[in-house]
């Protein structure tokens, strides 16, 4: 209770999930819905480091283009919006109180006015505590978060075929499950050995 929600190189490993699709995004989406992870409805939250904003503008305007509302940190804001990707401004968790024409970040993760939390961090970010405060209240109140920039890019393109129609297998099924659908012809083993 209390600590940060951020993975680490040893804790990568912990509680992993393997699926099969018929390609990667099918089979990512599969793994992390099978986590308990909601696919968000509506409204995300950006908020990255300075040397990854330039990565994240593909994969925030793919989902803009999928429906999204994005809300972003000052610094990820600005560089979106540079960059052509439509975003509100929302404030850093320690400025509350400080500007009231914007929304405060920590306000709408409370209020679930967000369906996912976008926050990736590397040694170089100077914004520790925000960081922290918007990654554990996440966590806290039950909101999907992204902390890795790989995944986010993976994510964006997985619900970007999600959303096309172009994933079709989503529904989990357990190995057992998935060998007693399978044909004698799709087997790699012959049915008389254990599998």
């Amino acid at each position: 209770r209390g600590s940060d929600p951020i993975l680490g190189v040893e804790m990568a490993s912990t509680g992993e999930v393997a699926c099969f699709g018929a390609n990667k995004e099918e089979a990512f989406l599969k793994a992390l819905l099978s986590t308990g992870f909601k696919m968000p409805k509506k409204n995300i939250l950006l908020s990255v480091q300075s040397s990854l904003e330039n990565d994240m503008t593909h994969s925030a305007y793919q989902l803009h283009e999928l429906g999204y509302n994005l809300f972003a940190t000052k610094a990820t804001g600005e560089v979106l919006q540079k960059n052509g990707v439509p975003c509100t401004i929302v404030g850093y968790p320690t400025e509350k109180g400080q500007n009231t024409e914007i929304p405060n970040a920590l306000d709408m993760i409370r209020e679930k006015d967000i369906c996912m939390v976008v926050n990736v961090p590397t040694y170089e970010s100077k914004r520790l505590e925000d960081n922290f405060l918007m990654r554990r209240t996440a966590v806290d109140f039950g909101i999907p978060l992204l902390t890795n920039m790989n995944l986010v890019k993976v994510f964006a393109d997985a619900a970007s075929k999600h959303v096309k129609g172009e994933l079709v297998g989503l529904d989990a099924q357990t190995l057992f499950e998935h060998y007693q659908s399978e044909t004698d012809e799709d087997a790699w083993t012959t049915p008389d050995e254990f599998h």
